[in-house]
């Protein structure tokens, strides 16, 4: 290419680097302004959140004086020198972490089948009208807006403490974020198959078991695995609320400054969804093969 402009006249020569000088400076005048404006808007947003640098860094200390005190036993000993005294609840532990998987379990399945059958009517080109698309749009966008946690304490309030409000929680939760993802998975399959399938007079629900599902059906396995993770994660933290499960064990143990307690909790629940993520990426390779895993 250089070679070809190389030979050139030079007036045209010179009008070509002129318009690829003026493109070069348009260019970086937009990179400039845009990076300005991002400043401009980032420090408006600090200001608005009240972030202030001086107090972070002056309180930066309590922040490591906490995860010092959390590796400490009451002996004063670091918690890895006594690992019987640092798990000494296991056995309640387990078992309120167990609760915490069934929650998430049971919401996640729940949740799934309900995205599952709205996600069709909310999806642009399955939906059998424009009304029904935006109703049932607005009613998924309430369901994942609103935090889960937020709905385990209205379920608390209706239906009591328990396990029952997690579930139900986690389930309404989980319902609004699949029937998006669901839906947006459906609006990237390829529509041939259900018109040829509408053509031979099939119903509008044939169309979508027979054309659509099974495009479709693997990124759904992968987005539901997906969503077991993170419920299990939020299902920890409902307890808090008294939806139940092993957030109501870590709430105590952090209202009763039981450092040790609380670091022993953390370390079940990490290893916990350490597991979870490892099983169902396994599970997903072995489902979808190995471009899956990636």
């Amino acid at each position: 290419m250089s070679s070809a402009i190389s030979i050139l006249p030079g007036p045209q020569l010179n009008a070509l680097n002129e318009v690829y000088r003026k493109a070069v400076m348009r260019r970086r005048m937009r990179v400039l302004i845009g990076a300005a404006l991002f400043m401009v808007v980032l420090l408006v947003a600090c200001v608005g959140a009240e972030v202030n640098l001086k107090t972070l860094f002056a309180h930066v200390g309590n922040f490591v004086s906490y995860f010092d005190r959390v590796l400490t036993l009451d002996s004063g000993m670091r918690v890895w020198t006594d690992i019987p005294e640092w798990f000494w609840g296991l056995r309640k532990w387990l078992r309120m972490l167990g609760e915490t998987l069934l929650i998430s379990y049971v919401g996640t399945l729940l949740g799934t089948v309900f995205g599952f059958c709205l996600n069709f009517l909310a999806a642009e080109n399955t939906s059998p009208t424009p009304w029904l698309r935006f109703a049932v749009r607005r009613l998924l966008e309430f369901a994942r807006t609103v935090p889960g946690i937020v709905f385990a304490l209205i379920f608390v309030m209706a239906f009591g403490l328990g396990p029952m409000a997690g579930v139900l929680a986690i389930a309404l939760h989980t319902t609004g974020a699949l029937g998006k993802l669901f839906s947006e998975v459906v609006e990237n399959a390829d529509m041939r198959p259900v018109e040829g399938i509408r053509s031979t007079g099939a119903s509008w629900l044939s169309s979508m078991r027979f054309a659509v599902l099974p495009q479709v059906i693997a990124g759904y396995a992968s987005y539901t695995l997906l969503r077991f993770e993170i419920n299990v994660r939020e299902a920890s933290v409902m307890g808090f609320v008294g939806a139940g499960g092993i957030g109501q064990e870590l709430l105590v143990a952090i209202r009763k400054f039981y450092y040790s307690d609380v670091s022993a909790i953390l370390v079940m629940i990490v290893v916990t969804v350490f597991l979870i993520d490892i099983g169902t990426g396994w599970l997903r390779g072995r489902l979808f093969g190995e471009e899956a895993r990636t």
